[in-house]
């Protein structure tokens, strides 16, 4: 593995938050496209998952995410799914988030991993009524159908995102939900 990369996560450990965000900004920057070193990082990230720093799972999270959409050639994230998608249930809010704001990447992969992440979006859509912030996680999957159908012009997405919005009882987020469509 380059110097370079080991030198970025290297930073995402330090304390100043400004030097974090920068190493986590241009690691992201790098996975956009395909690395060959997804299999040097993938364990620590799976085992950083479950870490007590809300920030790292997070982080894990995301860049597990953006690995497995172009990277991941031996489909491990079909094994590590679960332990991915528990973070999007993570006890602080901002964690959860930004894990289910990202989890839509991994449809990139293949339409093994595309059906795996529709499912579980739509199944959570219909079952977070009882969680904390259910409208945000409404959104957020809204908008992971809508990435999901901007990088792949699969039409069957927005067909499933807006059965999901006609079963919305609330009217006014009915209409948020749909101008995250657009």
């Amino acid at each position: 593995m380059e110097k370079e990369i080991l030198q970025l996560f290297s930073k995402l450990t330090e304390h100043d938050r400004d030097i974090q965000f920068e190493s986590f900004e241009e690691l992201m920057k790098i996975v956009k496209e395909p690395v060959d070193w997804t299999y040097s990082v993938w364990e620590q990230l799976i085992k950083a998952l479950t870490y007590k720093n809300a920030h790292s799972r997070a982080q894990s999270a995301q860049f597990l995410c953006a690995l497995a959409a172009k990277s991941d050639p031996e489909e491990r994230v079909l094994e590590d799914f679960m332990k991915i998608w528990a973070v999007t249930y993570d006890e602080k809010t901002v964690t959860a988030r930004h894990s289910l704001q990202s989890i839509w990447r991994i449809g990139l992969a293949g339409q093994v991993q595309r059906d795996l992440v529709v499912s579980h979006l739509a199944k959570r859509f219909h079952t977070c009524v009882g969680e904390k912030h259910p409208t945000l996680i409404r959104y957020d999957i809204i908008v992971s159908f809508k990435n999901l159908f901007d990088a792949t012009g699969d039409i069957k997405l927005l067909s499933i995102a807006q059965d999901l919005i006609q079963k919305e009882q609330d009217i006014q987020y009915q209409k948020k939900y749909k101008t995250a469509l657009r």
